[in-house]
This record gives C-alpha cells, sequence and structure tokens, in this order.
C-alpha cells in the first residue's frame, strides 16, 4: 500500500461523523428524560415514579422494535432508512416537546424509540458497509462513541437546558439535533444498499443463527453486569469514598470521557486483531476491573484517587464492548442478513440494561451495595467465557475486520 494511500485510508469521512452526531442524539433521547422526571411529574400532573415509566416502556420498544424493524426496512438503502428514521425521530420529539398530557408523552416516546431502534442499526450498517478493509472497527468504534459521548455532553446539556427553561426544552435540543443529523445524512450518507429480495425465513435466519445468537447472549451478560455497576455507582461510591464531596459527579464525567477513549481504541484494536480477539480483550479487561472494583469495596483499602483510577479503567472497557460485538455479529450473520443481527444485538443490549437495574437492586435488597461489583463480575466471567468458545462466524472472520454487509456504492 502506498504511503498516499495510507494517508487517505487514515481519514475519516465527513459522513462518518454525522453518523456520530446521529447515536448522540437518540441516544440522549433515551437518556434525558432521567435528569427532568421531577419536572414532567409536576407539569403533568403525575407521580415521578409514573414518569419514570417513560424511561422503561423507551428501553422496552427500542429493544422489542429493533429486530422487527430492522426486517421490515432490510431491503431499502441505508441512507434512506436512516434519513426516514430520523426525520420521524424529530417528528416524535416535537410531539413530545408538545405534548398536552401525560399519555400523549408516552405515545411520542414509543415513536422515538422505534424510529431510534431502526436508525441505530441502519447506521453501524452504514459504517460496517462504508469503511475501507480493514477498517471496519474503526468505523464502528467512531459510531458507537457518538452513544457515549452523549452520557456526558448531550444529557448534562439537555438537564441543564430543562432546568432553566422547563423540561420542554429538552426535546427541542433533541429535536434540532435529529434534524441536523437527518440532512446530513441525507446529503452526505454513502449509497449503501439494502438487502437482496429474500423470503421472510431467510431474513429471520440470525434467530436460527448459532455465531450470532452466542454474540447476542455475550452482549446481554456484558450489560447486565457493566451497567448494573453504572447504575449503582453513587452507592458503590459512598461506600468506598464516604464523604469525598463532588467525587461523583466527577466519577460520571470520567465515565463518559474513558468510555469515548474506549470505544474508539476498541474499534482499532479490532481492525488489528480481529473481533474474536478483540472482543476477548475488551471482556477480560471488563471483568479484570470489576474484580478490583470488588476487592477495593472489601478491602477498604480505597481512597479518592484509587477509586477514579480503577472506575477510569472500567470505562474504558465497558464501552468498549460495541465495536468487537458488532463487527463479530456482522461476520457470524453474513452480508445477507447483517442490519437484521445488529439489530437483534441491540436489543440484547437493551434487555442487559433492563436487567442491570432490576438485578442490582435484588443484590443490594439482599446483601448490600459491596456484592453489586462481586455479581457482575460474575456475569462478566461468563460473557467471556461464552466469547471464547470456538464457535466459528458464517463469514469466517478470526483476522482482521471486514465488512460483512453490503459494500457501499462508490461516489
Amino acid at each position: 500500500m502506498s504511503t498516499a494511500h495510507s494517508s487517505a485510508s487514515s481519514r475519516l469521512p465527513g459522513w462518518l461523523f454525522v453518523l456520530f452526531l446521529t447515536l448522540l442524539a437518540t441516544a440522549t433521547d433515551e437518556f434525558i428524560i432521567a435528569g427532568v422526571l421531577p419536572q414532567v411529574a409536576d407539569d403533568l400532573s403525575v407521580s415521578v415514579p409514573a414518569a419514570g415509566q417513560l424511561v422503561t416502556v423507551f428501553a422496552v420498544v427500542y429493544a422489542l422494535g429493533a429486530p422487527t424493524l430492522a426486517v421490515v426496512c432490510a431491503r431499502l438503502p441505508r441512507r434512506t432508512v436512516t434519513a426516514a428514521g430520523l426525520a420521524l425521530f424529530v417528528v416524535a420529539n416535537v410531539a413530545a416537546a408538545l405534548a398536552p398530557g401525560y399519555w400523549w408523552l408516552m405515545a411520542a416516546r414509543v415513536v422515538a424509540a422505534l424510529c431510534a431502534a431502526v436508525v441505530t442499526a441502519a447506521a453501524f450498517a452504514t459504517a460496517a458497509a462504508g469503511a475501507p478493509r480493514g477498517a471496519q472497527g474503526r468505523y464502528l468504534g467512531v459510531v458507537t462513541a457518538g452513544m457515549t459521548a452523549a452520557l456526558f455532553t448531550g444529557v448534562p446539556v439537555g438537564s441543564w437546558l430543562g432546568g432553566a427553561f422547563g423540561w420542554r426544552a429538552t426535546f427541542w435540543l433533541i429535536a434540532a439535533v435529529g434534524a441536523v443529523a437527518a440532512l446530513g445524512v441525507a446529503a452526505t450518507a454513502p449509497a449503501v444498499p439494502g438487502e437482496e429480495p429474500a423470503p421472510l425465513r431467510r431474513r429471520l435466519a440470525p434467530l436460527r443463527e448459532p455465531a450470532v445468537l452466542r454474540m447476542v447472549a455475550v452482549t446481554f451478560l456484558a450489560a447486565s453486569g457493566g451497567l448494573m455497576f453504572y447504575t449503582y455507582l453513587g452507592a458503590y461510591t459512598a461506600e468506598v469514598a464516604s464523604g469525598s464531596w463532588g467525587l461523583l459527579s466527577f466519577l460520571l464525567f470520567l465515565v463518559g470521557a474513558a468510555g469515548l477513549a474506549g470505544a474508539l481504541l476498541a474499534g482499532r484494536a479490532t481492525d488489528a486483531w480481529g473481533p474474536d480477539r478483540g472482543l476477548r480483550l475488551v471482556l477480560g479487561g471488563h471483568t479484570l476491573t470489576l474484580a478490583v472494583a470488588t476487592v477495593l469495596v472489601f478491602s477498604g483499602a480505597g481512597g479518592p484517587v484509587v477509586l477514579a483510577v480503577v472506575v477510569g479503567c472500567w470505562a474504558v472497557f465497558a464501552w468498549g464492548l460495541n465495536p468487537p460485538v458488532q463487527a463479530g455479529v456482522l461476520a457470524a450473520a453474513g452480508p445477507e442478513a447483517g442490519m437484521t443481527a445488529l439489530a437483534l444485538n441491540i436489543s440484547g443490549l437493551y434487555l442487559g440494561t433492563g436487567v442491570a437495574g432490576a438485578l442490582g437492586g435484588a443484590v443490594i435488597g439482599a446483601a448490600g451495595v459491596r456484592y453489586v461489583p462481586a455479581v457482575a463480575t460474575a456475569l462478566l466471567l461468563c460473557s467471556f467465557a461464552l466469547a471464547s468458545l470456538p464457535v466459528r462466524a458464517r463469514g469466517g472472520l478470526t483476522g482482521p475486520a471486514t465488512a460483512a454487509v453490503p459494500s457501499a456504492a462508490p461516489k
């Protein structure tokens, strides 16, 4: 490969950053309402727990809608799916901003979740197909970073906006970002064709493919363990370093920053070593850092500095999951079912998120917060063991990552 070609291939295209913005918008929509629940409850005359169901319904609809809509939209060009999905996403958030009552807001959240589900799967498929040979993991890492960035940019900004101007302003913000992303996708995204016409049975093939199901299970277990620790990070911090004023806020920012770096580094690792080895590296590091967090809380030897180091290292691995696992899913599914398989894996991620909160709460109720990282470590060990099984992907992708989805048409 010539030096000029290497330099050209190392430059990331503008459309990839548009997909970054796309995932930033959809992920912010998922998390942002948690910061304005009291205002929503007061304005719509419902209880805070009832307002909290707006978060739960979004996650459940997202998880169930992703694979279903992926099958429905499989034959459509990815640019069309992403741009149209974003347009409807904008409409749903405008409707949320104008909602006259609780059930109107709930309906808008359902539509927004369905749109976010199909847009996310299409965005990942576009990034994988548009990547040059040997750069798929890097491209997937940039798109994943959009989801991670929502934790420490979109969500805090939106929460501040809601506090300053009312909760409806948060949905206006998301609608504005979504509109910019939709225009960017329509103008710049590569022309990735849809899947070839095929019977429904073939489109549902990922549901029967052991290698795909294995990857979905890996994602589910890793999300359940990792997000359990994140969900109860506040209680864990109080246990390890109580009385440290402002420490939790710093740790939450650190998680976002380190997670962003982890997503990008994991993408490069996937390209260099292949999705199998990259995934084992991420899961192994995730398991080890959770084990250290367990030792830290039981030994009583921790302090703010040690805790910050452990949490920062954990975040790098925890948010590094998506690039290698998405590349592995694409390899396992083959080119004819890439988007459906990606959507199925996204469902595993969101179901794991739901289990994380419920199981972590049960652990705290039964044994105390000190056992949360211990249970999380056990789940990550199961995920690592499952990822290490010698199951060969359909595409035989064990080396450096290559696209296993329809290629983007040359421009």
